[in-house]
């Protein structure tokens, strides 16, 4: 298997997910190849929730890390969820649309690989608020 998703699988123990009981791990790879993950983090008002591939990211970027290569996301449904709309906001900022996005199907199954120009399409970029 992929050690990318791998780390993906494995961070998903460390998820605090009493009201959705939904774990799901990301795994971040940087330019150089370090290897950052998160797992979501849940809040009782819901809008305060960490997402596992922000929570990757911003381990990534207190590290100094700027430049990825890419991302794995799994649940423990293995049902290959992609990151939702605001982790692909939030990749956008540190991430060219050619960002690899590999999403879980389980251990019977490939991986499915997306571009994060293709889970998300005319991004709102800095160049834009200019």
């Amino acid at each position: 298997m992929n050690d990318l998703l791998e780390a993906a699988r494995e961070v998903q123990s460390a998820a605090h997910v009493p009201y959705s009981e939904y774990p799901v791990g990301a795994a971040l790879e940087t330019a150089d190849g370090t290897v950052f993950v998160g797992c979501n983090i849940e809040n009782a008002n819901y809008s305060n929730s960490l997402h596992a591939e922000e929570v990757a990211v911003a381990e990534a970027v207190k590290n100094g890390h700027r430049d990825f290569s890419r991302l794995a996301v799994s649940s423990d449904r293995r049902d290959g969820v992609t990151p939702c709309g605001m982790c692909r906001q939030t990749l956008a900022e540190f991430c060219d649309d050619d960002l690899v996005v590999i999403c879980d199907e389980g251990d019977d199954e490939e991986p499915t690989e997306y571009t994060l120009g293709e889970l998300l399409p005319n991004t709102i970029t800095e160049e834009m608020l200019e």
